[in-house]
């Protein structure tokens, strides 16, 4: 039987170690294997951009659309022109369904920890309005949607953390990009949202997406990040960078 998953910022030393500064990473365990991970389905309106290790859907293989999909002849994996990767679905041959099943598990797994993080350093900033802020590390949470309707610059080190808590939808103005500064890294930059997130046209967004509910990067848009969603991705000609 098919299953149809498809704080401000401040320096510390000591000698010439840096000190890490938000909240304690969140464990994205196998999850993390895949840039791409949708519990009902991907959709691309080509010619999507996928760069990535793998774009697994747990779902069967019709559920992935727009990808012109290569089944491997080993019945493990497919390939596709669109993705620089490999695409897993769970009729696909052993061990792929397992894999997936766990893969899922384990994204509301790292869902659950990141959503259950308290106190938040900041609570509510600008209404949920932050375009044109800037955000430093710590652990952020809006008891109502966020809108992003210009440039937002998130500045912190390499070994520094975020979690946005967002509880409600995230939506992402056209042509809007997130900037990152002092070397801050997409893959410490977890967006936890309960509602839908939606980035506009040509916008160009950070981190780390660990959606309940669907995730929508429209025509042109660029993600630097993961999308982890427990219903369905939808890419409309636009470019995904794991």
């Amino acid at each position: 039987m098919i299953s149809t998953f498809l704080t401000i910022s401040f320096l510390a030393t000591i000698g010439s170690v840096m000190a890490q500064v938000g909240p304690g990473a969140v464990n994205l365990r196998t999850a993390g294997n895949y840039a791409i991970l949708a519990q009902t389905g991907i959709t691309c309106v080509p010619t999507c951009r996928e760069i990535l290790e793998s774009a697994p859907a747990p779902a069967a293989s019709t559920f992935i659309t727009g990808c012109s999909l290569i089944l491997d002849s080993s019945g493990k994996f497919s390939t596709s022109s669109q993705v620089t990767g490999e695409v897993f679905a769970a009729d696909y041959a052993t061990p792929t369904p397992a894999t997936l099943t766990v893969a899922i598990g384990d994204m509301q797994t790292a869902y659950t920890d990141a959503m259950g993080r308290t106190p938040p350093n900041f609570l509510n900033l600008g209404s949920g309005a932050i375009g044109g802020l800037t955000l430093t590390p710590g652990l952020y949470r809006w008891n109502s949607g966020v809108t992003i309707n210009s440039d937002v610059t998130i500045a912190g080190g390499a070994s520094d953390t975020w979690i946005f808590q967002v509880i409600g939808t995230l939506t992402m103005a056209n042509a809007v990009h997130m900037t990152l500064t002092g070397g801050a890294l997409p893959k410490n930059i977890v967006w936890v949202v309960t509602g839908a997130v939606t980035t506009g046209t040509t916008s160009v967004f950070q981190g780390v997406i660990l959606g309940k509910t669907g995730i929508t990067l429209k025509t042109g848009a660029t993600a630097n990040s993961r999308l982890l969603a427990q219903t369905a991705v939808s890419l409309q000609q636009a470019t995904v960078n794991n």
